[in-house]
């Protein structure tokens, strides 16, 4: 089993940002790509539903800034794991249910995340993000007959860009005051 080389892909992702009512923000999601050889992501058509491997990240704060036409937003450290969920059941009305499962690998963000949104007239239309992450905990596991760890493909971790949309996206979860869809890749760090 080749680990992959510095920068080669490590993952396509996609999910959700919720901003709740007090402010705070949160991801989670479900991926596309995973470099496991042999292992099937989904349990059906592609969609959260059915997503055996999902993500969610700790709740965390920003700080917003602008500089003329581009808003910033600076997101501090950061924790997220990923999941095995052997009975799929991501639900973007529930975004506690991305968290579900078997933890197989957390990782921390090594420096600030900033968000960039470029106002193009009242709405920006988009925003763009790029951050990194260590691997700090990672647990083998049998799934499709076979033994994976995430550690023995990515080494020390991924840097990620990804950009979201700046629709609401819904349902909206209680609690939440927006919700936003993303899609983000990962290269590993080696």
């Amino acid at each position: 089993m080749p680990r992959l080389l510095p920068a080669e892909l490590a993952w396509y992702a996609t999910g959700r940002f919720y901003r709740a009512e007090d402010g705070t923000l949160a991801d989670c999601g479900y991926f596309l790509h995973l470099p496991f050889a042999g292992c099937p992501l989904f349990d059906g058509a592609r969609s959260e539903t059915t997503a055996h491997f999902t993500f969610a990240a700790r709740p965390f704060t920003d700080r917003p800034l602008s500089n003329g036409s581009l808003s910033l937003s600076i997101d501090a450290d950061g924790e997220f794991s990923l999941y095995l969920q052997r009975v799929p059941a991501g639900d973007f009305g529930r975004p506690a249910s991305f968290a579900e499962g078997e933890c197989i690998a957390t990782f921390q963000r090594t420096s600030l995340v900033v968000d960039t949104a470029l106002d193009a007239g009242s709405t920006p239309q988009w925003i763009a993000n790029l951050f990194s992450a260590r691997l700090v905990d990672s647990r083998p596991f049998e799934f499709a007959g076979r033994r994976h760890d995430l550690a023995d493909w990515i080494g020390r971790g991924v840097t990620q860009s990804g950009i979201a949309s700046t629709t609401p996206a819904t349902p909206l979860p209680q609690g939440c005051r927006v919700a936003l869809p993303f899609t983000g890749s990962a290269l590993a760090l080696g």
